[in-house]
């Protein structure tokens, strides 16, 4: 997948933020995948501790998948995965995760797919420049839960020969996929009152960054809106040296200021800073799925891949997801506990099955989505049900879930 180059190149008018908006959507005109997992990580022994960021570090193994190692600012363990056709990129991940627990374990640690941390405060661990102004500016306490307590699965696809028709499937069907995969229902061991804490916490950020981006059917127009309107965040001044931009201006503000204008190469680092659902970079990230169980994430990518990606597929998901296109608070809130949405569920999960043996997926794997669809999906319970029901019980459930052992 192709990355944007920035230039030094001063911005003059709005129609260069459109130029830049145009590159986001110039990329692989195939039908590849690329997987990225963050992970909490919790000591098998005391799971309301913090696990240090460099004992996770010390004990992980190669990567013979290929998939690329970094922490996030609470020392959540992030995988980036190679991208590749649909079943390759799924192994090469699974490797990986796999080596990885093993890895983990025999050290006293594990590996927890869950979107917001359930037991643990906030705390930062990584103190980088960009972190502390980033911090400064995204305040207590959701900016701090954002960066230190939350987990995600992102996938990114190949833009294809029509981009605009996968980014208008993408957010079309992101309420739907939002409820199936709701996986963070608990905060500091209790109840939160979301299906998706996670994405409770980005709607308590600031919405000119996080807030869905438009479609009106010029994806490029969109984009390029939201990158004017979207508030500045931060100014790099060197790599060791950022400025918080604390007095609510926009990028349009700052092409409209008598001063210097900014460079193309500062509006590829506000883009960076800019966190809606979906983000057009190439490629198409998609932003808004709860982490899942190291052994789950693998239908978690295969679905949001069929849908998008195959049109068959698409066409049926889209029927079923459309009128509910505008509902993802209800759908963060309320999961699959909605009726429409987990009927719409249900439909988009059915096209999703028929679709796998089109792009290749093994019988493992098919066999493994529908399991999924069976428990989570038909019923009406994501697996956030499953941590409240872990949470009302008494004694160590939750724990040993968080530690693996109770995980299924």
């Amino acid at each position: 997948m192709a990355s944007l180059v920035a230039e030094d190149t001063p911005i003059r008018n709005a129609s260069d933020v459109e130029a830049f908006a145009q590159d986001c959507f110039l990329g692989a005109a195939g039908d590849e995948v690329g997987v990225e997992l963050e992970f909490l990580v919790f000591d098998r022994t005391a799971t309301g501790d913090q696990v240090p960021l460099d004992r996770t570090a010390d004990v992980l193994p190669s990567m013979d998948g290929g998939s690329r190692v970094t922490f996030e600012p609470g020392g959540q363990l992030e995988l980036s995965g190679p991208a590749g056709p649909l079943p390759e990129a799924i192994a090469r991940m699974r490797a990986d995760v796999d080596a990885t627990r093993r890895a983990l374990n025999r050290t006293g640690l594990a590996l927890a797919g869950v979107g917001l941390d359930p037991v643990r405060p906030a705390r930062r661990q990584l103190h980088l420049p960009r972190y502390d102004a980033m911090a400064e500016f995204l305040g207590l306490p959701y900016g701090a839960l954002m960066m230190c307590s939350t987990a995600s699965i992102q996938v990114n696809l190949d833009l294809g020969d029509r981009p605009s028709a996968r980014w208008e499937r993408a957010h079309r069907l992101g309420p739907v996929l939002l409820a199936a995969f709701a996986n963070s229902s608990l905060r500091e061991g209790r109840p939160c009152g979301w299906m998706s804490g996670r994405q409770e916490v980005w709607e308590n950020l600031d919405r000119t960054r996080t807030a869905p981006v438009q479609t009106t059917g010029d994806p490029v127009a969109d984009w390029a809106a939201y990158l004017l309107d979207a508030r500045l965040m931060l100014v790099r001044e060197d790599d060791d040296h950022y400025r918080t931009i604390r007095d609510g201006s926009t990028f349009r503000d700052w092409l409209d200021a008598p001063v210097p204008p900014p460079t193309l190469a500062d509006l590829a680092y506000h883009a960076t800073t800019i966190f809606p659902p979906v983000r057009p970079r190439g490629w198409l990230e998609i932003r808004y799925l709860d982490a899942q169980h190291p052994a789950n994430w693998p239908v978690c990518v295969a679905v949001t891949h069929a849908l998008v990606m195959d049109d068959r597929a698409a066409d049926t998901a889209l029927a079923a997801a459309e009128p509910y296109a505008g509902m993802w608070r209800e759908a963060a809130r309320c999961g699959l506990t909605d009726p429409r949405l987990r009927q719409a569920a249900e439909e988009c999960f059915r096209a999703a099955c028929e679709a796998l043996p089109r792009l290749g997926v093994d019988g493992a794997l098919a066999a493994q989505v529908a399991a999924y669809t069976d428990r989570h999906v038909t019923t009406g319970r994501p697996p956030a049900l499953d941590l409240l029901d872990m949470a009302a019980e008494p004694g160590p459930r939750l724990s040993a879930w968080l530690t693996e052992e109770g995980q299924a």
